[in-house]
């Protein structure tokens, strides 16, 4: 091929990439079923994300993307000019906050290096589709086109959740992934803060080889600017970044190894020499109910740390079940070339399938007496690893493994709304199923109170009070993911 010819090529390919980014007008209004400015739910089962009881038979009300009335069917009567949408069979709860979301998915490429590929088109929608309705990005890998992204759905050119963006990782000088910048110091570790604050981000988030120095410079340089951290760990352990003000922990220590729970840590400040050892004794030796375990959960809750639960991304070799609804969907959204990686990836696991089941395990009981103990825990789904947990489908998974590990569903809801809300500083805007918040609100097929897996049928997904098919989006994405 000419050299022109590669030119017009590339061109052509960022033409077509930017229309089906943008999402034409077409494209967005067949997305849309409901869009009256006036709409009222009635007779459904309702949970309201605060952590109380399932109410049957309640009517909710919408008016101009906002939630006017929330009241008992049998005495609260629509308004006369409203829509109504008959609940009856249906669980209403409120839109999900994800704490750990990414614009980013697992390569498939099998002999390359770990790396990732950014998907503008198919994750935007498939959050939305599944039940997110806000979404906190936990890093970047291509920061200008998240924040472009953020843009056009902000500005209703595009469909997606409103979205939290966190920047670009702040790593050590030996990045744990090539597409990440390694830093040089305390100072640069300020300066790299201030750039991307500077350009739109809210939060930064700390990477696994980062210095004691670097992460507390730039919790000190972020907080300045009202900006939070967050931190996928190892270099430094828990207490350490507890005590330096880190506002916010990815994953609990058993995923995220904790280094001070590892018997033959030398010194801070190291990582790659001893990470695939600790992951092992980890998983093999360390008791997640022993006292080492339960002085992180105190100094966790002592310094106000809260801990986002990724427990969907955790699970693999034998789970999720093959025949798992959520799989089948998988199939038809994945790209033959990504769906073809991770049947690779689930047989080469099932070797190592005791470690990884005794790791989820062992996380679950972690985080479940880390929220008995008054800690504040949230949810995402993490689209990454050996790339079988998808943007959406990962945090309906993400749920489903909540309840299974202890919490009840009003509880699991809880976690996966009104916590991450109060994280954000937005529990007045978003979050619980009230007067005058948001209408962003999930109506589901079946009944979740007594059906953990009713999450995974979605019909309507209301964001400011416009309703998303659910159905129309996941066919709009059908071989999508893994390509954009």
């Amino acid at each position: 091929m000419s050299a022109m010819k590669r030119l017009r090529s590339v061109f052509l390919l960022i033409s077509l990439t930017a229309a089906a980014f943008s999402q034409n007008n077409n494209g967005r209004e067949a997305l849309i079923r409901e869009r009256s400015g006036l709409i009222a739910i009635t007779h459904v089962l309702l949970i309201d994300g605060t952590g109380a009881a399932a109410q049957p038979d309640q009517t909710v009300i919408l008016r101009d993307g906002r939630i006017e009335n929330v009241g008992a069917s049998t005495t609260l009567k629509p308004p006369a000019d409203a829509r109504i949408l008959d609940g009856t069979g249906h669980t209403l709860i409120p839109g999900l906050v994800g704490m750990h979301e990414h614009l980013f998915y697992t390569s498939p490429a099998p002999k390359a290096h770990f790396s990732v590929i950014e998907q503008p088109i198919s994750f935007p929608l498939l959050y939305l589709a599944s039940g997110v309705t806000t979404a906190r990005t936990a890093g970047a890998i291509e920061p200008y086109t998240d924040l472009e992204l953020k843009r056009q759905i902000d500005s209703h050119q595009a469909i997606g959740p409103t979205f939290e963006l966190t920047g670009p990782y702040l790593e050590g000088s030996s990045p744990s992934i090539e597409q990440m910048h390694g830093l040089n110091g305390a100072q640069e570790a300020r300066e790299f803060v201030r750039y991307w604050h500077s350009v739109g981000f809210s939060s930064i988030k700390a990477y696994m080889n980062i210095t004691g120095e670097e992460l507390k410079a730039a919790i000190e340089e972020a907080h300045s600017r009202g900006m939070k951290v967050t931190g996928h760990l190892c270099s430094v352990s828990f207490r350490e970044a507890a005590e330096m003000g880190i506002d916010n922990l990815e994953h609990g220590p058993f995923v995220a190894p904790d280094s001070e729970l590892y018997s033959k840590r030398k010194q801070p400040g190291s990582c790659q020499p001893f990470i695939q050892d600790a992951y092992q004794e980890l998983a093999t030796k360390v008791d997640p109910n022993g006292s080492a375990a339960q002085q992180i959960i105190q100094n966790l809750v002592q310094h106000h740390v809260a801990l986002t639960s990724t427990l969907s991304v955790v699970e693999g070799g034998s789970r999720p079940p093959i025949q798992h609804e959520l799989t089948g969907r998988a199939y038809q959204l994945m790209s033959p070339a990504s769906w073809s990686y991770v049947m690779t990836a689930r047989l080469f696991e099932q070797q190592n399938d005791l470690q990884i089941q005794s790791t989820l395990n062992k996380e679950m009981q972690f985080e479940r007496a880390f929220a008995q103990a008054g800690g504040k825990l949230m949810a995402g789904c993490d689209p990454t690893g050996d790339g079988h947990t998808l943007a959406g489908l990962g945090d309906q998974r993400e749920l489903e493994l909540l309840i299974e590990a202890g919490f009840t569903v009003p509880e699991a809801i809880k976690i996966f709304t009104l916590n991450g809300a109060e994280f954000l500083g937005k529990e007045r805007e978003i979050g619980t199923v009230a007067q005058g918040k948001h209408a962003d609100l999930v109506l589901l097929k079946g009944d979740l109170a007594h059906d953990v897996n009713v999450i995974e049928k979605p019909e309507l997904v209301f964001k400011s009070g416009i309703g998303y098919d659910s159905d129309r989006i996941y066919e709009w994405v059908r071989g999508l993911v893994g390509l954009r």
